[in-house]
């Protein structure tokens, strides 16, 4: 789907993606399991597949983390579609972190603050485990069993922990195995 929704459904996409914006701590990644639901499984407005690489093909770019939003926007609505999603996406949660920034900048030591940080921490890790559980689920559901994905996810995760190389060559690496048919 490409530049085809109806005025309500772009009202419901924009209000949807408001919404997202609140609850995407740790960046709008965190929300892509809520994303997938939303627009594969309940709208059917885009395929497993069109998701996963509409977020692949915005991660591979260079740019913030967020450009992967108005990427499915533009999949399933066109520019229009685009940029609602990315006002939904970053309306909200700009606004908020600007006056909470504000606030706990003064009050950074009080002891309801320090647990309120602590406590998004590992929040934030099982929501990003949660996205990378979703993006694998193409690779997975595939009949045949997913050997060079499975490694590139592995070997990925391994330099990532190991080397201080820069994520640009592993992505340039990715897309060399892909391009060979390895992945």
């Amino acid at each position: 789907m490409n530049g085809s929704l109806a005025g309500a459904d772009l009202a419901d996409l924009l209000v949807h993606f408001l919404v997202l914006s609140l609850l995407a701590i740790g960046g709008a990644m965190s929300t892509v399991p809520e994303m997938h639901r939303y627009l594969v499984v309940d709208r059917g407005w885009l395929d497993d597949a069109g998701f996963t690489s509409s977020i692949a093909l915005a991660q591979a770019a260079p740019g913030p983390n967020v450009l992967f939003v108005p990427v499915l926007g533009y999949q399933i609505a066109g520019l229009l579609g685009a940029a609602v999603a990315l006002i939904g996406i970053l309306l909200p949660s700009t606004l908020l972190s600007l006056a909470v920034s504000r606030w706990a900048s003064t009050r950074r030591d009080k002891p309801g603050v320090r647990a309120f940080t602590a406590g998004l921490a590992p929040v934030t890790i099982g929501l990003l485990l949660a996205t990378g559980w979703v993006l694998a689920q193409p690779f997975l559901a595939r009949g045949t069993p997913p050997y060079g994905a499975l490694a590139a996810i592995g070997l990925t995760v391994l330099a990532m922990l190991r080397t201080q190389a820069a994520p640009i060559w592993l992505i340039l690496a990715g897309a060399l195995a892909g391009a060979g048919g390895l992945i």
